[in-house]
């Protein structure tokens, strides 16, 4: 079995009418995007988001559950696949998941209204509902993806990222919508505020886990469905890179600017970037970096009594360290 599918055990039943339920919520009376959508569905991921929500639902409720936990996962999962359209458009980006793009399929105009559109439904899933303490985690958790996607903007232009700069910018651009999920699971079944807050710690030190080994993976030779060295062609600086200008000489900080900015589209010069960066610890301090906010996960787990639940939460860590892809 798949480890995403033995993570999923516990909460199959949920994640099977959750299915039905996101389906209906995004519903229109509009022909051309109820045929948008369907198509959207038909080439869902992993599922990961949902998931955070159930488990963590389950978890601190001691396996109690309410309407409000698939509504919180529907709100989640409609805003998660906004913010994928509009990246698409963004990143004039053909393909998602090994299919067309909205964008490459319908054009930009219209996957920019798509958009729109799922992002409404999201907001008005709640409102309607009038599930407002969801709506704010959600709604924090968009703002913080647009404020991130905007400082790596800006500081790409300059490739003058600190150590700082880049864990803000991840936790806002990838760790702050799991942070969401798993606050969304809480608030979902009347847990109290603490344990709302903590739980979006625990979302916010995967999602950092998560982006982090991502990072690796642009270093790693593995068949990952993304060529090594994309983020060196695209100038993002990412923290092997960063922590190896800050250990390396002038001289070398300077050949690795000069790479990154002017020869990035350069196969054998992008090779020699890789290779240094291993030479110099790069990714033994990123991979460590990547343990410390499990670790930290973990500690938080620790609160809470032994269930099948837990057990997929730690399952769930592990899986998003050790992944291949």
């Amino acid at each position: 079995m798949k480890p995403v599918e033995q993570i999923k055990l516990p909460i199959a039943k949920e994640m099977e009418l959750f299915e039905t339920k996101f389906k209906d919520s995004m519903l229109s009376k509009v022909p051309l995007l109820n045929r948008i959508t369907y198509y959207i569905v038909r080439r869902k991921g992993k599922q990961m988001r949902p998931m955070f929500v159930f488990l963590v639902a389950k978890m601190v409720s001691n396996g109690g559950f309410d309407e409000r936990t698939y509504r919180g996962a529907s709100v989640v999962e409609l805003i998660h696949t906004a913010t994928l359209v509009h990246d698409d458009v963004v990143d004039d980006s053909n393909r998602r998941r090994g299919f067309f793009s909205i964008n490459a399929l319908w054009k930009n105009k219209i996957a920019v209204l798509v958009g729109d559109f799922l992002l409404s439904k999201g907001l008005l899933l709640s409102i309607d509902n009038e599930d407002f303490d969801l709506l704010k985690l959600i709604s924090i958790a968009v703002r913080e993806m647009s404020e991130g996607e905007l400082l790596q903007i800006e500081k790409a232009r300059k490739l003058d990222i600190t150590e700082e700069v880049y864990f803000e910018i991840i936790r806002q651009k990838t760790a702050t919508l799991i942070a969401a999920c798993c606050g969304i699971g809480a608030a979902s079944v009347g847990a109290n505020n603490e344990t709302v807050q903590q739980m979006r710690k625990f979302g916010e030190y995967i999602g950092i886990a998560f982006q982090i080994k991502d990072d690796l993976f642009d270093y790693t030779e593995d068949k990952i469905g993304k060529p090594t060295g994309i983020d060196i062609k695209e100038q993002k600086m990412t923290l092997p890179l960063i922590h190896t200008l800050n250990t390396c000489s002038p001289k070398e900080k300077a050949w690795l600017i000069n790479s990154v900015k002017k020869h990035n589209k350069d196969k054998k010069r992008v090779k020699e970037v890789i290779a240094f960066v291993k030479d110099n610890g790069g990714l033994e301090y990123t991979t460590t970096k990547m343990h410390d906010y499990k670790n930290k996960a973990l500690a938080i787990l620790d609160n809470y009594p032994d269930s099948d639940y837990k057990n997929s939460l730690l399952q769930m860590i592990d899986y998003v360290v050790e992944r291949k892809i």
